[in-house]
């Protein structure tokens, strides 16, 4: 075999940066550093591969005299996928500038990295249909896979108009084509239109089943994702793990423990049992189903733990009142070095709250961002005042609130008010809702809670003026709320 053979047959088995820089090496040593073929080789590793290493590819790319259609379209491909898919574009001017033609592939590269720009919706259509533009011009219009990276770049921010007009130009559309229909239907809200363009579809694979029975478990619609699935089944379509992650999240919203279980035994059939998010998902399900020792059943089994897996089941102890376990598993995940982030605290905080165990809770609150490097957010604090105030300490709720580095808001203030009724202080009362009409003046409920606190203590002028605030229509009324508990 000739030397050029051998290094392009070893460039195209590497599996690390390390070995294709030897690889690199021996083609400068041998004469071969221009050679396109071990070049082709090297500089896809380089470009595409997961184990690969962009910025060597583009120093790579730019020693090239007269880099050709492949080599452009390799870079532009690495390039699409990366954190910088701008630099994609960048390339293909450079590409035009200098002479070489595209091809297909040039415009289908180029399209995915447009779709993984984060620019606001007219720019980004505005910039596609450019890409389309030049596409028809160079005659690539015909070309399905291009116009399905079209379709596919409409369809991910959610335009089911612009992706109904590149599917009507499409000759032959192909289940792809399909699916991009429906995908622009579901990211646009339109579940129904989604439901009825997947089911004028000739012929569905199990990515568009997924994508459906996805889109309307997400919308917490969940009895039609579990119709859905089993329509899927009855056509003879084999579900996939990612379908499972959707099935078992729509049992979830429903408490369908019967139909889980079910979900379970099939998922332990298929050998589904690696895949973590499954995994978490099936926890999350047991635990919504009341279901604990099914729960630390999946949790204990699971060899891979992801910092979601361990959210997952401190939230399930959290909401079942195991405010022991849930710290527990805290001091466990810690010991297995993963780093907590604010979903971690806000289940911690809730277990505290539960518990009433509220000095415990608040060190908990102070220890986020001191310790873990956490910045509290608004959910937070509103755990530390709904700690605060079902333990009767309104004085010092009132002023962790107004003592907030971030914006309050109605939920936190409503904490603290529904602290006052527990309590009977009307005093306190009478405080927050005054805070609460700054930040809601048109909420109505509120005019009435203060109305009554007036009507209470005798101070009918006040309470005379908040009717007049309803009646003259200045605030809207709501559902009935009264301040005396029933």
């Amino acid at each position: 075999m000739s030397s050029f053979h051998t290094l392009a047959s070893m460039a195209e088995a590497c599996v690390s940066m390390h070995d294709l820089k030897l690889i690199h090496a021996r083609a400068i040593i041998s004469g071969l550093r221009h050679n396109t073929f071990v070049l082709a080789k090297i500089l896809r590793f380089a470009a595409v591969s997961p184990l690969g290493d962009l910025e060597y590819a583009r120093h790579l790319f730019d020693q090239m005299p007269q880099p050709n259609t492949f080599f452009y379209n390799t870079l532009i491909r690495g390039y699409s996928k990366s954190f910088s898919p701008w630099e994609s574009v960048s390339l293909y001017n450079r590409m035009r500038r200098n002479g070489v033609e595209p091809d297909g592939f040039t415009f289908t590269f180029l399209i995915k990295g447009r779709s993984r720009m984060r620019i606001e919706c007219s720019r980004m259509i505005a910039a596609a249909d450019e890409i389309h533009g030049m596409s028809l011009k160079l005659g690539f219009g015909s070309y399905l896979f291009v116009n399905n990276a079209l379709i596919h770049l409409y369809a991910g921010r959610g335009l089911p108009a612009a992706t109904q007009r590149v599917f009507e130009e499409t000759v032959g559309p192909d289940t792809v084509s399909w699916s991009g229909l429906v995908v622009a239907h579901v990211k646009a809200g339109e579940l129904d239109y989604a439901r009825a363009m997947f089911e004028r579809m000739p012929e569905r694979d199990v990515v568009s089943w997924t994508a459906v029975i996805s889109a309307f478990s997400q919308a917490k619609r969940a009895s039609e994702a579990l119709e859905l699935f089993a329509q899927m089944r009855g056509e003879g379509v084999e579900p996939d793990e990612v379908t499972m992650v959707s099935v078992v999240s729509a049992c979830a919203s429903l408490g369908d423990m019967r139909t889980g279980l079910g979900i379970q035994r099939y998922v332990d059939e298929k050998g589904f049992g690696w895949m973590v998010s499954l995994n978490n998902a099936l926890i999350d399900m047991y635990s919504k189903c009341g279901s604990m020792d099914l729960a630390w059943r999946v949790f204990d089994r699971m060899e891979r733990k992801s910092l979601v897996t361990w959210n997952t089941m401190i939230s399930a102890c959290s909401s079942h009142g195991l405010a022991e376990d849930a710290l527990n598993l805290f001091a466990l995940m810690l010991d297995e070095r993963v780093q907590p982030d604010a979903v971690t605290f806000l289940a911690l905080l809730a277990a505290h709250s539960r518990k009433g165990w509220v000095d415990e809770g608040c060190r908990t609150f102070f220890a986020m961002e001191r310790e873990y490097g956490v910045a509290p957010e608004v959910e937070h604090y509103g755990c530390v005042v709904d700690m605060l105030g079902r333990a009767g300490r309104l004085e010092e709720t009132f002023e962790f609130i107004t003592g907030m580095p971030v914006a309050s808001n109605d939920k936190v203030w409503g904490a603290l008010l529904g602290a006052c009724r527990l309590h009977g202080d009307t005093e306190m009362g009478e405080r927050v809702l005054r805070k609460l009409i700054e930040l809601k003046p048109d909420e109505g409920g509120y005019y009435i809670l203060l109305r009554d606190i007036y009507a209470e203590k005798g101070r009918q002028a006040e309470a005379y003026e908040m009717r007049e605030v309803l009646d003259s229509g200045g605030a809207m009324k709501t559902a009935g709320s009264s301040w005396v508990q029933p």
